[in-house]
């Protein structure tokens, strides 16, 4: 008999005792058929504002999602909790699909999941026709706008469902969406009047480093080793060369690492992205293709070793290490050619003008991102028209960034592109700077240039520093179809012209330090004791043992945060598993024994 009071049920089914942030204040509100927008970031807590409605009232849940994965990842979810829901997609057979379709109509189930193509087929609006219906959640709405980052243009087809069905409320959530997608999304969906639930951008919980760095393999290999020895984590790539060559050098290097990219069989994707899924330390090499889907919640870190093409793609990214709340990383290593290369696929897309203009905004953006010296997560939530104090929890905020009138560094480094006529490439241009003796050099007679060893004063790192800043800020390009070389932008003419002055982030010499040993997971999740972290790592394993009996993922049974409080509190008995967060009544009636045998047994 399904509850109709919102907070019951999220004890019941859910095992939380309170809802957190807008939560309560949004499933009232589409309790009352009011239409809602939901902004809130990943990991807090976007589905409950639909499934709890849903639950709540007469009808079926339609939830629009963009991937197969994200589905049964959610409706695998769902049934651990005893809640009826279904996916409908390509993966099942048509007998499976046509059982769903009967429950529909029957009004025997709860939540059922769909592709944005299947629901604007003639056969699945004219089924919901018949069907008493719930409500609509829109997930992963920034697919809507072609200014955000996933763009689906089967999303802009949904305002069919403000149109045939004007009655039932529809829900629109993202993680990531500036203020223009935000716009977009609303223009779209036809939700100009629908309430927007803006819960903070903010995820506290994880420490951003963003590095320039020569060898960045190396220093990944560092990172890991450093922080994340017995972790999952994803490592993004932008060529489906670089994932595969990412992951064999991982490989050698002792570390469980498999690939993910559209190259790769449908089959063998799959097939990955189900051991990633259902196995611990495994770290997934991949291009974007990978993750929208994912909602493994101990994703511990997520490294990337290429330039994202905006903040909101980068956000989205990173959004997915530490869902469950606790410590993550995001771990970023760029260069001069990510800059050139991102600006490329800009310039030479099909796309409108218009559009490359704003896509061209946004990557200066994010490269503002890269390189500021301010605190990453301010610059971050600006960008999202949200804010916070100094986070003391990014690279610049714990090791503050000095930096330099570069003024005239800039103005020799211009020079110096422009004298060799714009076509080579930052080593070339350094040799020229540093008055190197080179037979090239001679050969083309830079040797006799003003700009020749004009720049004794940097070494060689320090003027690829300025040089990477220098594309960074739109002053250089980089000639991507040719070999690479230089030329001055509009924006450097302009500052050569004005006698503008700029200053630039020091160089600072990353080393790649010495590994520490291998050290536990649960010494970085604060539990008080050593018992206490001996008996959370037997409540893993029991978890372990029980995931690969039913063939799912360990985080769909209990989370890690659920398995901290029982090592913490000690649950001795029902009344007292129950009052764990994370523990409903399904879940007890499941597992709760199993775990209080292992509480007993070390108590």
């Amino acid at each position: 008999m399904t509850i109709a009071n919102p907070l019951a049920i999220l004890q019941k089914v859910y095992g939380y005792d309170q809802f957190r942030d807008a939560q309560a204040e949004i499933i009232d509100h589409v309790l009352a058929d009011n239409d809602a927008f939901v902004i809130m970031p990943t990991g807090g807590g976007k589905s409950l504002c639909y499934q709890i409605p849903a639950l709540c009232k007469n009808g079926i849940g339609i939830v629009i999602s963009p991937l197969i994965a994200l589905m049964q990842n959610q409706v695998m979810a769902l049934k651990e909790l005893g809640v009826k829901a279904a996916a409908i997609n390509s993966n099942q057979d048509y007998s499976s699909i046509l059982q769903t379709y009967a429950a529909m109509r029957n009004n025997a189930i709860d939540l059922v999941y769909v592709s944005p193509e299947r629901l604007l087929t003639d056969e699945f609006l004219a089924l919901l026709q018949d069907c008493e219906l719930a409500l609509f959640a829109i997930d992963e709405a920034h697919c809507v706008s072609q200014w955000g980052h996933d763009f689906r243009p089967e999303y802009q087809g949904l305002h069919v469902l403000h149109e045939q069905f004007a009655k039932v409320p529809r829900l629109a959530l993202t993680a990531t969406a500036d203020e223009a997608t935000r716009n977009d999304i609303m223009q779209h969906l036809q939700l100009q009047t629908a309430k927007t639930f803006i819960s903070g951008f903010d995820r506290p919980n994880i420490q951003y480093q963003i590095h320039s760095l020569n060898n960045p393999k190396q220093h990944l290999l560092t990172f890991i080793n450093q922080h994340h020895v017995e972790d999952s984590g994803i490592v993004y790539c932008l060529s489906r060369a670089k994932v595969e060559q990412t992951a064999v050098w991982l490989t050698q290097q002792g570390k469980t690492a498999l690939t993910y990219h559209a190259g790769m069989s449908a089959s063998d994707r799959a097939k990955n992205q189900e051991r990633f899924l259902r196995e611990e330390n495994i770290i997934m090499v991949a291009t974007i293709a990978f993750g929208m889907g994912i909602d493994k919640s101990n994703v511990r870190f997520v490294a990337h070793l290429n330039l994202p093409k905006s903040i909101e793609a980068y956000y989205q990214e990173t959004g997915r290490a530490g869902r469950d709340g606790l410590a993550a990383n995001a771990w970023m290593a760029y260069s001069i050619s990510d800059v050139a290369m991102q600006r490329h696929f800009i310039e030479s897309s099909n796309s409108p003008q218009k559009q490359k203009r704003i896509e061209q905004q946004k990557l200066n953006a994010f490269l503002g991102l890269c390189e500021t010296t301010r605190c990453r997560r301010q610059v971050l939530l600006e960008y999202f028209s949200d804010s916070c104090a100094p986070c003391e929890n990014c690279d610049t905020c714990l090791h503050p960034v000095k930096t330099f009138d570069a003024t005239i560094a800039v103005q020799k480094a211009l020079s110096c592109v422009y004298r060799t006529d714009q076509i080579f490439g930052v080593s070339y241009l350094i040799d020229v700077l540093l008055g190197k003796d080179d037979k090239r050099i001679q050969q083309f007679h830079h040797d006799k240039l003003s700009t020749f060893g004009i720049g004794k004063e940097f070494n060689r790192a320090q003027w690829q520093s300025i040089f990477r800043q220098l594309a960074a800020h739109n002053l250089l390009g980089v000639n991507i179809t040719g070999h690479g070389g230089l030329y001055i932008t509009e924006v450097g003419k302009a500052f050569l012209k004005n006698k503008d002055t700029l200053h630039l982030r020091e160089y600072v010499v990353t080393t790649a330090s010495k590994p520490k040993t291998e050290k536990s997971r649960v010494e970085k999740i604060n539990l008080n004791n050593v018992e206490d972290k001996s008996l959370f790592n037997l409540l893993r394993e029991k978890r372990l043992a029980l995931a690969k009996a039913q063939n799912l993922p360990p985080y769909i049974i209990f989370h890690d945060t659920t398995l901290m409080s029982m090592a913490e509190l000690k649950p001795q008995n029902k009344e007292q598993m129950l009052a764990i967060s994370g523990v409903g009544e399904k879940k007890f009636e499941k597992y709760g024994d199993e775990f209080l045998a292992v509480l007993k047994k070390n108590n």
